[in-house]
């Protein structure tokens, strides 16, 4: 148990570093003046002070203290109950584009979006490290599901 263990930890770690490394590459290149423009997608720059839709913005300054709280907290309970096991790539995934978002934060004043979508309807704009969590979610889910399967067939 305990190599495996460690064997997750480093896939945790390989993760978050991948995550946070790729998205902070692609916001320095949109921070650098990158532009596009297509009938359905643009790439602009935007600061958010809040969180997805804007939510909590209210909270100022506050929002990133919590945040990292929330961060690290995950990371301690992750490893103290030992459940990176199981989800060690997609929890890893998940804290490392996080981590990128908030470092914008402290760097920013808020997360540095461009993506937006403008087709047919138009939706927040956001950013990798966004599309990197939500998979990371649906991974999560995923992994749980079939993990739960497993135990009722066998």
């Amino acid at each position: 148990m305990k190599q495996l263990f460690a064997n997750k930890s480093v896939i945790f770690c390989l993760f978050f570093l991948v995550a946070f490394a790729l998205d902070r590459v692609v916001k320095l290149v949109i921070l650098d003046g990158f532009r596009w423009d297509s009938e359905a997608i643009s790439i602009i720059l935007t600061f958010n002070d809040g969180v997805a839709f804007s939510w909590f913005a209210f909270l100022g300054e506050w929002l990133k203290w919590l945040q990292l709280a929330l961060i690290v907290g995950a990371v301690i309970y992750l490893f103290w109950t030992k459940l990176i096991v199981p989800y060690g790539a997609p929890i890893g995934l998940l804290l490392g584009a996080g981590a990128s978002n908030l470092l914008d934060r402290f760097v920013y004043g808020g997360v540095v979006d461009y993506v937006f979508w403008h087709y047919w309807f138009n939706f927040a704009v956001f950013n990798l490290a966004d599309a990197l969590i939500d998979c990371a979610v649906a991974w999560i889910v995923w992994a749980h599901w079939r993990q739960t399967r497993k135990i009722k067939a066998g």
